[in-house]
C-alpha cells in the first residue's frame, strides 16, 4: 500500500537564500492596479459581458440594444453606465439619441482574449 504524498514531500521548501536578489518594483502604481480592477468587476457579470460582444460589432443606440437583446431600455441604460464608468464604453450624442462603442481597442482586445481563453477546452468544467 502506497502512502500518501504530501505536497511537502513532493516541492521541496523555499527557503529565501535560494532566491536570486532582484531589484524589481511593482510593475503598476496602485492607481493602476484599481483601474484595471475595476475593468474586470464592471466586465466580469454576463449580461455586461454580452452588452460589451455586442458593441464589439460597431457603435449602437440603446434602443437597438434594447431591442436586440429582448431587455428593457432601462436595463440596457443601467448597464452602459457602469461601463462608461469604468471606461469600458464611451457614448456619442446624435440629436435625440445616444451612441455606445468600446472605449478603445484595448477593450476589444481584453474582450476578445478573454472570450477565447472561456472557449478553449481545456477550461471547461
Amino acid at each position: 500500500m502506497s502512502r500518501p504524498t504530501t505536497r511537502a514531500a513532493v516541492e521541496p521548501d523555499c527557503e529565501d537564500h535560494d532566491h536570486p536578489k532582484r531589484n524589481e518594483r511593482l510593475a503598476h502604481d496602485e492607481r493602476t492596479l484599481a483601474r484595471a480592477a475595476g475593468f474586470f468587476r464592471a466586465a466580469g457579470e454576463v449580461e455586461r459581458l454580452r452588452l460589451l460582444g455586442h458593441l464589439q460589432a460597431g457603435e449602437r443606440c440603446v434602443s437597438e440594444l434594447a431591442e436586440t437583446l429582448g431587455e428593457g431600455m432601462s436595463t440596457i441604460s443601467q448597464r452602459l453606465r457602469v461601463l462608461r464608468a469604468e471606461g469600458l464604453v464611451e457614448r456619442r450624442r446624435d440629436g435625440k439619441h445616444v451612441y455606445y462603442s468600446l472605449a478603445d481597442q484595448h477593450v476589444a482586445s481584453l474582450l476578445e482574449s478573454a472570450l477565447a481563453h472561456a472557449a478553449e477546452e481545456h477550461h471547461r468544467r
